[in-house]
């Protein structure tokens, strides 16, 4: 167990401290904002960038992984829907917003540092292959239902072309496309650009914890009380216990395997919220799911990694 908490405490310690800081004046909001501008759009993508473009594409990528994370992602998206509907008596609207918050765990700015401590930068490779479709997964299906529910089921190619747009402009996409290219080229990086773009990806990992800790002073908890449970209890229990159960079916290595289940297992990221502000449904369920879930899963975490 303290192996166990060696590796997640240094993480939520410095989530910790960017909370503490802009709560107590000592790091503005506007800084904060700079600070994320500055890992979402450079220094993440850069990090995703020198990764996608150094995979080995012949092992990085196995259907198993994949569908076992991603088969989780559907079920946790329907589940937050059904729970919405059934349970806190809510529209479809609504339900399509909690159940995105449900589905869009954390793996960049939670799961890859907490990866890194865990196993090493050299066993990062099927964490990768999964964070390179995160977003568009996601987006597709989010959007896509909440279009096709905005317009009582006509919405579909309104949803894909929105969907189209957002993914062309989201940064982190771009450097996992751009990777992907210099890799199935073959073509060399000249020294000074690869040492240049690994600085900056350094920076990227406790630059974006100590943002997200900045960020969250805003997600006050507050709303219903029942949606956040059904939302932490999605992300935090049923995904990591579905890629468990999976990945086990499928018989996956021990090192996807590990992958599938820990990134799984991450609280809901950022843009749970950000998805839920865009549509204005379930607002104060997705922000406050971001607050508390980043919070328990201290010990969610913790229990993964223990049993992993």
């Amino acid at each position: 167990m303290q192996g166990v908490l060696a590796v997640t405490l240094p993480v939520f310690l410095i989530i910790g401290a960017g909370y503490l800081a802009v709560w107590r004046g000592l790091f503005s909001a506007g800084q904060v904002d700079g600070l994320m501008v500055f890992t979402q759009r450079f220094a993440i993508p850069c990090l995703l960038f020198l990764a996608m473009a150094r995979l080995d594409l012949s092992e990085g990528f196995d259907w198993r992984l994949l569908a076992t994370y991603y088969s989780g992602s559907l079920v946790c998206f329907a589940a937050g829907i059904a729970g919405t509907l059934l349970w806190l008596g809510r529209g479809a609207e609504d339900a399509v917003a909690v159940g995105f918050a449900g589905m869009f765990a954390n793996t960049v700015l939670l799961g890859l540092p907490i990866a890194e401590r865990a196993y090493g930068t050299g066993a990062l490779a099927p964490f990768f292959s999964i964070i390179a479709f995160h977003a568009g997964f996601c987006y597709l299906i989010g959007v896509t239902a909440m279009e096709v529910v905005r317009a009582g089921g006509g919405g579909l190619l309104g949803g894909l072309a929105s969907v189209g747009r957002r993914l062309a402009g989201n940064s982190l996409v771009i450097g996992v496309v751009l990777g992907l290219a210099v890799n199935l080229t073959g073509l060399p990086l000249p020294g000074p650009l690869d040492e240049a773009v690994t600085l900056i990806a350094r920076a990227a990992l406790p630059a974006a914890l100590f943002g997200l800790g900045g960020v969250l002073v805003q997600y006050r908890p507050e709303g219903d009380s029942r949606g956040i449970a059904l939302v932490c209890g999605i992300a935090l229990v049923l995904h990591p216990a579905w890629a468990w159960g999976m990945g086990r079916l499928l018989g996956l290595e021990d090192a996807p395997f590990r992958a599938a289940v820990l990134l799984a297992a991450m609280a809901p990221g950022v843009n749970s919220y950000l998805f839920a502000a865009i549509y204005g449904r379930a607002v104060r369920i997705g922000a406050s799911s971001v607050l508390i879930g980043t919070a328990a899963s201290v010990l969610t975490v913790s229990f993964w990694l223990l049993i992993l």
